[in-house]
């Protein structure tokens, strides 16, 4: 039975059909457009009659009449559209319920890695059959117990939460920031769109790695920015082909991964970071710093994030927990000058309001008693275990088909593909074969064929690693 009310549109004024026709009508109407589903249940005899405010024979005499019909059959005191019923039929007016009445731009194909059997090597995406779910379990039902947390709150993120991760920022990464110069989001996808939406102007230019994230340009384009490809060579973003760029025009932001660059892995190194930063200061450049997987730096000294080193105040940090933990929980952030963190609020407070408080309570528990951390020390030495693997595995079954730099840290490895080898027809033969992969097209702005390879070795445990790329070897 359905226990809520369930409106039947009968026709409006006097009519020279009986009552209990216009609701069988009604159903059968609802059931052709696609409103009733087969099997779905209908409401009890009674319950329609009070929210039509008929006789409860009237509704019976409907559901009989629809039940010789064949349209619905009684089961177990409830009555259900009939379950072997065909699909409605499309036509023009089936067509016309499903499309909008107004103009769109056409929507962009989405490819799922989500099909069983398939070992996807994602795009650097956590392991979600070692998250802490019943850690974060526990911690959830003791928020909930805190009622004040359903209510409305500050638009900036959950105080506790706030405080705990600028501890964490202070500890782990070096920066220098407090609770009022953080703001929670949803994932870092979600802090960009907000600074991208505060910061950018329609027509500003933004400039952007190349190859690089194509999700992080399609933010910036939403928020109207004019995007200006740099290049990417082994230390990363090249500062002098920014400097160049300047010459066509001034540039509002640049956006940039220099930690592991997305997708080419590398590292940004020193000298290089410094002529950013002073290049941007001179120039009233916002950096827009993604640090989206900081806690898995393998070997060698930690790499602090250029947020750390910014005299002149351009870097506006985005970071995330949703690598360390499940990118279902959307939790992101943005550091920066109490200004912006304002305006970003601000304008939160127009949109959605703020993000979920009693999941970023439960998030600022497991940081305050160290649970967080802990679990992202153990993912470190199993995804640098897996780093290893999958590069044994590579070598072993493909080594003269491609090659690759080793990186320091990540979740990726970015493979250079044997010219030879047509890189695109590999990666369709080997989804055929059940493993997804990506290839360096789908990074470049252009669009241009590259021949790279894009394997993510975090979400596939040592035997999945093996096992994908024999298959991959088999495609070949």
């Amino acid at each position: 039975m359905r226990p809520w009310t369930f409106p039947v549109a009968l026709q409006a004024g006097p009519s020279r059909e009986p009552v209990f026709q216009q609701v069988a009508q009604a159903i059968r109407a609802d059931i052709r457009r696609g409103r009733l589903r087969p099997g779905d249940p209908l409401p009890g005899s009674r319950t329609l009659a009070d929210t039509l405010g008929v006789h409860r024979n009237t509704v019976l005499a409907a559901y009989r009449e629809l039940e010789a019909e064949g349209w619905t059959v009684a089961e177990q005191r409830t009555t259900r559209i009939a379950r072997d019923l065909p699909q409605p039929p499309a036509g023009p007016r089936a067509e016309a319920m499903g499309r909008a009445g107004y103009d769109l731009p056409a929507p962009r194909p989405r490819k799922s890695l989500r099909e069983p059997g398939l070992l996807a090597f994602g795009g650097g995406l956590p392991d979600l059959r070692l998250v802490p779910t019943d850690l974060l379990a526990r911690a959830y039902r003791r928020a909930l117990g805190s009622r004040e947390l359903l209510g409305y709150g500050d638009a900036r993120g959950e105080p506790r939460l706030r405080a705990a991760l600028a501890r964490l920022l202070s500890e782990m990464r070096g920066l220098a920031v407090d609770e009022g110069r953080l703001m929670i989001t949803g994932g870092s996808q979600g802090a960009l769109d907000l600074v991208a939406r505060t910061l950018i102007r329609p027509g500003d230019r933004v400039a952007v790695e190349d190859p690089g994230y194509p999700a992080t340009w399609a933010t910036l384009r939403a928020a109207g920015a004019e995007l200006v490809p740099v290049p990417v060579d082994e230390a990363g973003l090249r500062v002098e082909a920014l400097a160049a760029r300047l010459a066509e025009g001034p540039i509002r932001a640049v956006y940039l991964t220099p930690h592991h660059q997305f997708p080419t892995t590398v590292t940004m190194g020193a000298a290089r970071r410094m002529r950013l930063l002073d290049l941007a200061a001179r120039h009233r450049i916002a950096v827009l710093e993604d640090d989206y997987d900081n806690e898995f730096h393998f070997e060698g000294r930690p790499v602090l994030p250029l947020a750390c080193e910014d005299p002149g105040g351009v870097v506006i940090y985005l970071g995330t927990l949703s690598k360390i933990l499940a990118p279902g929980l959307r939790l992101g952030f943005v550091a920066g000058p109490r200004t912006l963190v304002e305006l970003l609020a601000a304008r939160r407070e127009a949109a959605d309001g703020q993000g979920d408080q009693v999941l970023q309570r439960a998030a600022a528990e497991l940081l305050e008693d160290g649970l967080i951390q802990r679990h992202a020390r153990k993912m470190r030495r199993i995804y640098q275990a897996r780093r290893e693997v999958l590069a044994g595995a590579l070598r072993r079954h493909l080594g003269g088909a491609v090659t690759f730099d080793l990186p320091a840290g990540g979740m990726c490895l970015w493979l250079r593909v044997d010219p030879a080898i047509d890189a695109e027809a590999w990666t369709a033969r080997a989804r055929r074969a059940g493993v997804a992969l990506v290839t360096g097209r789908a990074f470049d702005f252009q669009g241009r064929p590259l021949s790279n390879l894009r394997l993510g070795f975090s979400a596939l445990d040592e035997a999945e690693l093996e096992e994908a790329v024999r298959r991959l070897a088999g495609a070949l």
